[in-house]
């Protein structure tokens, strides 16, 4: 007599670390990358020597083997692994993109000091690559997505190989209306605090010395959005940072600024509009109006693009569900006062 209740084992699958990759630089420093890839399937791995040993489900054996592919090419390209590098990789893999976690994560744009600005995310790979495609590329997304950062970084990689002259950087002043004539100090000392942003990540990319010889001869321009007004802007690369704080005449004037053999990225967040009561944000109406015009790109970045903290992540998914929430709580409301108007008018 049979006994029902036995299970079938779980095939095993192999797989083989090439002899030109360390071991330890796969599976990490006393297994920890090993652990992770553990915790985030349905397997259970195993690690003898080059061969590591993969029991579970097929189709989940199956994505630890082209987990552990994708890490192998990364580190092929002389990148070093990290916690974020697997997490991120996993991620890809389970969200069944059609980019390859290496072809996300190998892609450097800038290398300074000893640090490469490389995309960290698919959806930063696809705003990279709208770059590179488009004259006009805008970036949508929270906080913390990367949206001025990657687009400083293509400006800076555009000017290092002769593709454009110049790099022009701009904000709306928000707080100060625009009319920055009416406050106390200098030109400098009126705008630095909008642009601050702008210069930091600056200090990331270019070496700090040079920085003031290439403001100083106009190579690198950094102005707040009221000083385009009028001008062709020629063999450049514009940014406009903090776009949702533009009305859409701003925006229309900013983009009528383009010139030949220049390309503009436009980068904001639409939950995050410090305009006066009452005013439009141009960024929001952007969109309805350029979607079908040619060489125009609108890269959307979600929670899940931050490359923060992970908590700065799950407080944007917080607050956008919050939001939605609160959209539909007010909705209804609306809805339901409606029906009690109608029923007390037909009484």
């Amino acid at each position: 007599m049979t006994d029902d209740t036995t299970q079938t084992p779980m095939p095993a699958h192999t797989f083989t670390i090439p002899s030109s990759v360390a071991a330890v630089a796969l599976l990490g420093p006393a297994d920890e990358f090993l652990r992770i890839i553990e915790e985030s399937f349905e397997a259970r791995i195993h690690a003898r020597g080059n061969t590591v040993t993969v029991t579970g489900a097929p189709s989940e054996a199956a994505l630890v083997e082209r987990l552990l592919d994708e890490l192998v090419t990364i580190l092929r390209t002389g990148q070093n692994l990290t916690r974020e590098t697997v997490e991120r990789s996993i991620t890809m893999l389970r969200t069944e993109t059609r980019e390859k976690p290496a072809e996300v994560l190998s892609l450097n744009i800038l290398s300074n000091r000893g640090r490469t600005i490389r995309p960290k995310t698919v959806n930063q790979k696809r705003y990279v690559d709208a770059i590179d495609k488009h004259t006009i590329v805008f970036g949508i997304g929270p906080a913390g997505t990367g949206k001025t950062y990657l687009a400083m970084a293509k400006a800076v990689q555009a000017l290092q190989a002769k593709e454009v002259t110049r790099i022009i950087l701009t904000r709306p002043a928000v707080e100060a209306g625009e009319h920055l004539g009416f406050l106390p100090g200098s030109l400098s000392e009126k705008i630095d605090p909008y642009l601050r942003p702008l210069y930091d990540a600056l200090h990331d990319m270019i070496d700090p010395e040079t920085i003031p010889k290439l403001l100083t001869s106009g190579v690198i321009e950094v102005a707040p959005l009221a000083y385009m007004r009028g001008r062709t802007l020629n063999d450049a690369f514009i940014i406009l940072d903090e776009a949702q704080n533009t009305t859409p005449e701003q925006m229309k004037m900013f983009l009528t600024r383009l010139g030949f053999g220049s390309k503009m990225v436009v980068t904001g967040d639409v939950t995050q509009v410090d305009l006066p009561s009452g005013n439009k944000s141009g960024l929001r109406v952007v969109q309805e109006i350029l979607e079908d015009v040619r060489d125009i790109h609108f890269a959307q970045l979600q929670a899940a693009d931050v490359v923060r903290h992970k908590l700065v992540g799950r407080i944007v998914a917080a607050y956008g569900e919050f939001e939605e929430q609160a959209a539909t709580r007010s909705i209804g409301s609306r809805e339901a006062g409606a029906d009690s108007h109608e029923r007390r008018r037909t009484r």
